[in-house]
């Protein structure tokens, strides 16, 4: 995510970091760079004007904190503006309504309304503990409807049915109607969308907004169309009171441009970022967070918050009892993490999210990528007895052998596993040990540049 950007920003403002005082002379190469680096991105243009001149203005003559260097302030001064242009702060959904509260989805065809309303439908539920009726008003479209009530099964949320034969407002009412019934928290009505702007479908859209008042109109936009994103937002926010943004297909778009620009478009906050096709692929927007992975930092308190919701808490605790009386952690333990880890979008989700991910080798990075990292080391796993898992000490040279042809692996694959679970094993011993936990957040911190600490820190 935003990699392109990230990286050139990250070598742009390396070059900084080391000057004894911030002149207009010293920082004019850096803001060019800074400049051509959120272009190449794609970030509107009147954007990127604000964003430099606020970056020059608050420089230049800056009295620097001691505690840090003048690159490091400039940083500081880069990553502040950074969250200003995204919103700087989270806004939550005011579901504050009587109930039902109405969520509205509006957007072009192909954004992703329809997958979007399924992941908020399961965020809801499943992180605010609320009941979530949805519904198609997309007539226009019968696969829409069907896709959504499959999407609806999945996420375990209540589904509308509806027909192509009926009026979208007339739809929408009996969703209504059947949810003040059964006592519903949120219903989210899925809208029509086309493939480019027209009267017709805004005046649809006005008429269906009109009758059912939602609490949220949420506008959804493909984060990978940035430049077409601007005018269709400008015609959505004209038609309609939108009150946020959900970007999808983050997870694909290296360029990062969508998230820069389109609160300076709309005038609206980015409300949730969808991340992948899963249906829990959908996160609250966080500039802060947002900033710092740009900048290269991390996003550590996204992790945390994942590896809460991720985790088996009753197996970890288990895991946890056994390490600290003495079992140690074996190769049983180590297969069932990489389980976890798969639970929460894979190794390559939770290793962005780390300070300083950037700087591993591109080959490290393209193999973590592709998942074949972790689906790998679980067929080794696999072709190994009970008994070497137990005892991983006995997997020598014919045993070697024996597993990587049995996982069709080579058996340097094998050795990278039993070292990385080596490694794993002494990091466990370490964790439960006395403070083992502090110890590894200060190792963490200390990735990070001097002066700087973990977002919300």
């Amino acid at each position: 995510m935003f990699e392109n950007l990230s990286d050139r920003l990250s070598r742009t403002l390396k070059n900084i970091s080391g000057r004894g005082r911030l002149t207009e002379d010293n920082i004019k190469e850096t803001l060019r760079e800074v400049r051509m680096a959120l272009l190449e991105a794609d970030v509107a243009l009147p954007v990127v004007r604000e964003f430099v001149n606020s970056v020059k203005e608050r420089a230049v003559g800056q009295e620097v904190s001691k505690s840090l260097s003048p690159g490091q302030a400039f940083i500081k001064i880069v990553q502040s503006e950074l969250e200003r242009a995204m919103g700087e702060a989270n806004e939550a959904l005011d579901l504050a309504a009587t109930p039902p509260a109405v969520i509205m989805m509006a957007g072009l065809q192909g954004a992703g309304k329809t997958t979007s309303v399924a992941k908020l439908g399961k965020l809801l539920r499943t992180r605010h503990k609320k009941s979530v009726l949805v519904v198609s008003a997309d007539v226009y479209r019968p696969a829409a409807i069907k896709q959504l009530e499959t999407l609806a099964t999945e996420v375990d949320v209540e589904f509308f049915p509806s027909d192509v034969s009926q009026k979208p407002v007339d739809i929408a009412k009996a969703a209504i109607s059947h949810a003040k019934l059964k006592f519903i928290d949120v219903v989210i009505v899925d809208t029509a969308g086309r493939l480019h702007v027209d009267e017709a479908m805004m005046d649809e859209i006005k008429a269906l907004h009109a009758t059912v008042n939602p609490v949220e109109t949420l506008f959804v936009v493909d984060a990978m169309t940035v430049q077409d994103a601007a005018n269709t937002a400008k015609a959505f926010n004209e038609a309609l009171p939108l009150t946020g943004v959900i970007l999808t297909k983050v997870d694909g778009d290296a360029r990062g441009g969508a998230a820069l620009s389109i609160r300076n478009i709309t005038g609206k906050p980015i409300k949730f970022l969808g991340v992948g096709e899963k249906t829990d692929a959908l996160e609250p927007f966080h500039p802060d967070r947002i900033a710092s992975r740009i900048l290269g930092m991390g996003d550590v308190l996204s992790l945390i918050e994942e590896v809460e919701r991720g985790v088996d808490k009753d197996k970890a605790m288990k895991l946890a009892s056994k390490v600290k009386s003495g079992g140690g952690f074996d190769l049983e333990d180590f297969r069932e993490q990489l389980q976890q880890m798969k639970n929460m979008g894979g190794m390559m989700n939770m290793l962005e999210k780390l300070p300083g991910v950037g700087q591993l080798p591109p080959e490290a990075l393209a193999q973590v990528q592709d998942g074949k990292m972790t689906g790998q080391m679980e067929a080794i796993i696999n072709s190994m007895t009970a008994k070497e898992r137990k005892n991983p000490d006995l997997i020598k040279g014919s045993r070697k052998r024996r597993i990587a042809l049995g996982s069709g692996t080579q058996i340097q694959d094998v050795n990278r596993l039993l070292k990385q679970f080596t490694q794993m094993q002494k990091m466990m011993k370490k964790m439960s040990a006395k403070g083992g936990m502090k110890k590894m957040m200060r190792g963490m911190s200390g990735m990070l540049p001097p002066g700087m600490k973990f977002p919300g820190r």
